[in-house]
């Protein structure tokens, strides 16, 4: 992998990892239709890290305020993390029993593009969404959960669909967005976990660096607009671009397309 493809690829992942639009589908999407070569192992992890570092530099002190309030006994931090606790479960399960199934869905750009105009009718859908004040509980947690799990498809946006069942469920805008990002934490940690055993690290030392500051430095830029977004209650305009990228991807698809 050149410097040039790293760069590129960390920018694309890095803006979207945390924007509505789904990274994974983005990066089959490329891949297929673009030529540019997927990550390996190594890099993905590096990448992945390099989000995650996005995550921790906006949501790190609502993190230490959690662990510091709970281990002094506060039982409304005790009950946000074992909220928490509960919507990282499903996700959990699907990526430890149905990994090879994901994997052969992420091969498919056909199935990628549709899974994008389902993306972007959810988000279309918030416009609708009332407008809630609380924070999730139990109910609410499992939830978005589930909606997490959903988002192992490539094509399915892992922010859009949490952040949107948040705010279904009644979930206060700038709490949907908070809950879903703290949530990322162990989603995206636990991913670059599970792809540890399998990465040679061949990818030069210069690309891993440069991957891993580009993709930090635009996740961070991208959180900070899609937070703008979703307290401005106007989550709903991502739509407009998902539904583009699926349709044309879909049309490539079926007729044998491609750059």
């Amino acid at each position: 992998m050149t410097l040039s493809e790293g760069i590129a690829l960390a920018v694309l992942q890095g803006l979207t990892e945390f924007l509505p639009v789904s990274s994974s589908g983005h990066l089959t999407l490329a891949s297929a239709f673009f030529r540019i070569p997927g990550n390996t192992l190594a890099f993905d992890v590096v990448l992945h890290l390099g989000t995650l570092t996005a995550v921790l530099a906006v949501f790190g002190g609502d993190l230490l305020s959690l662990v510091a309030g709970a281990l002094r006994g506060d039982r409304g931090k005790v009950r946000e993390i074992m909220v928490l606790a509960v919507a990282s479960v499903p996700a959990g399960i699907v990526g430890l029993t149905l990994s090879g199934w994901v994997e052969r869905a992420a091969g498919s750009p056909l199935a990628v593009s549709l899974l994008m105009l389902l993306t972007g009718t959810v988000l279309f859908a918030t416009r609708f969404a009332p407008e809630g004040e609380g924070k999730p509980g139990f109910r609410t947690g499992a939830v978005i959960g589930v909606s997490q799990a959903l988002a192992v498809l490539p094509g399915v946006s892992r922010s859009g669909m949490t952040i949107s069942s948040g705010l279904f469920c009644g979930t206060g805008r700038a709490e949907a967005g908070r809950f879903s990002f703290l949530l990322s934490v162990p989603a995206i940690l636990g991913a670059a976990v599970m792809e540890l055993p399998g990465a040679e690290w061949d990818t030069s030392s210069t690309v891993l660096a440069v991957g891993f500051a580009v993709s930090a430095l635009v996740g961070y830029a991208a959180l900070r607009l899609l937070l703008g977004f979703v307290r401005s209650g106007v989550l709903h305009r991502f739509c407009w671009y998902c539904w583009a990228v699926g349709a044309a991807g879909a049309v490539l698809s079926l007729t044998g397309g491609g750059v």
